[in-house]
């Protein structure tokens, strides 16, 4: 299996399949790059060169203790698309991902990329504040941190079911895709996974936003559950200098996984446009 190793000795697995244009894809938390199955084969079938890697900590990358930080992540995607010599590169984050993408192209982006997406992410910040007043209360994160110390496996049962919209009426889970997101969330490190909590919520991504100069796409369901949308997606397209966004009616957090065909499709227009 391909991995690369950073300055401080962490290993980060990677895919990388492919030819053309490439796109770099960037998991939440706390799955893998096997949250991105769906995009991956569709976007190799249209010609692309799909990477996908585990963050620090998730999936079969080093789990670690330390490093597990937002600054950290963009750094090692930054190790990652130097080691592969990436150029003219679409980076797509899902939730957690879409910080790391923004913070990355931001900071270390500079004549590599071409386009960005966010997709049901958490930028500017989540957590409510003074400057941030619709944001979440600390509590909701504290209790995630006191779930996860408590019993990471039936924690990793209990959020899919928002996560995908499973809990709305007429909706039924399905079982195969709880399984898959509590398989990838048990692989990876309890640490790493306690410590990113932290990292997706307090992170203020606000300077990133403003500093980024490619076109990015916004995208996120207005039932988001996980990352509420009035206070993440249009917030992050006035602070983008050429920023699109798209809202999907109904749609949930996981949109990607259980809507994969219509999000497909549109980032496949995006990215050609």
């Amino acid at each position: 299996m391909p991995f690369i190793t950073t300055k401080d000795g962490t290993q980060i697995f990677y895919k990388d399949w492919g030819n053309g244009q490439p796109i770099v894809f960037h998991h939440g938390w706390p799955l893998s790059a096997d949250d991105w199955d769906a995009q991956m084969m569709f976007f190799l079938a249209q010609g692309f060169r799909v990477i996908a890697h585990d963050r620090r900590g998730h999936g079969r990358s080093t789990q670690t203790d330390t490093g597990n930080d937002m600054d950290t992540y963009a750094a090692d995607v930054a190790a990652l698309v130097e080691h592969l010599d990436l150029k003219n590169a679409v980076h797509i984050g899902h939730s957690t991902g879409g910080g790391e993408v923004a913070r990355y192209v931001a900071r270390h982006g500079k004549g590599r990329v071409a386009k960005a997406v966010l997709v049901s992410a958490v930028p500017p910040i989540m957590v409510k504040s003074a400057a941030n007043p619709g944001g979440l209360d600390i509590s909701v994160f504290d209790g995630f941190r006191k779930a996860l110390a408590a019993n990471r496996a039936q924690f990793y049962r209990e959020v899919p079911i928002p996560f995908y919209g499973y809990n709305r009426p007429g909706k039924t889970a399905n079982e195969g895709t709880v399984g898959n997101w509590w398989r990838q969330g048990m692989i990876g490190g309890i640490k790493a996974h306690y410590d990113c909590i932290k990292a997706f919520s307090e992170t203020d991504f606000t300077e990133d936003l403003k500093q980024i100069d490619v076109p990015t796409l916004v995208m996120h369901g207005d039932d988001d559950q996980i990352v509420p949308f009035a206070d993440s997606a249009p917030l992050s397209v006035k602070l983008l200098k050429k920023g699109e966004l798209k809202v999907y009616k109904g749609y949930p957090h996981g949109m990607l996984t259980i809507h994969a065909e219509e999000l497909n499709n549109d980032l496949l227009a995006f990215i050609k446009a």
